[in-house]
């Protein structure tokens, strides 16, 4: 069986920025994939995702509202850990 894949929809695409509304049922993942860019992310869901990388799995907790910041080249899948749908605002810095 396949998993589910999280939604994406580009809100604003220009020279400088992407912003990305990202939705994830409960077990949907993003996919494997590398950051091509520096970013920000914003939760507007609070809980937790299963972070797999090349290093390891982790949970991170996410509150809605509070902010974080990634370098580029961070490689990773992204699934949602809860019960109910997460979403999450990406601002990649171009």
């Amino acid at each position: 069986m396949s998993q589910e894949q999280a939604r994406s929809t580009v809100l604003i695409e220009n020279e400088r920025v992407r912003v990305t509304e990202w939705r994830f049922a409960p077990r949907a993942a993003t996919g494997y994939h590398r950051h091509e860019y520096d970013y920000v992310v914003v939760p507007m869901t609070t809980g937790k995702l299963l972070l797999k990388a090349p290093e390891g799995d982790h949970e991170a907790e996410l509150t809605q509202g509070v902010p974080y910041f990634r370098n580029v080249g961070v490689e990773h899948d992204v699934i949602n850990a809860n019960d109910y749908e997460f979403v999450f605002v990406e601002t990649e810095l171009k």
